[in-house]
């Protein structure tokens, strides 16, 4: 596997769970405003953190891809 490919396969991994927690956050906080409450934003933080965990394990278990062919001797 080349060095682009498994760096490409490490930030994906990298990448999925911040943005699960962030996106939860924001879906939380935006509910919030809409409902003059003060606690949704923690319901979505933790439903943003199981949803990075769910998706950091898809990511993890995903076969990798076949070796390529070399040119070398």
């Amino acid at each position: 596997m080349s060095p682009l490919r498994q760096a490409d396969r490490y930030l994906e991994i990298g990448f999925a769970f911040p943005a699960g927690i962030v996106v939860g956050l924001m879906i939380g906080y935006g509910l919030d405003r809409h409902f003059h409450t003060h606690f949704l934003y923690v319901v979505g933080l933790l439903l943003g953190i199981a949803a990075g965990f769910v998706t950091l394990v898809r990511l993890t278990m995903k076969p990798k891809p076949p070796k390529e062919p070399s040119d070398g001797p």
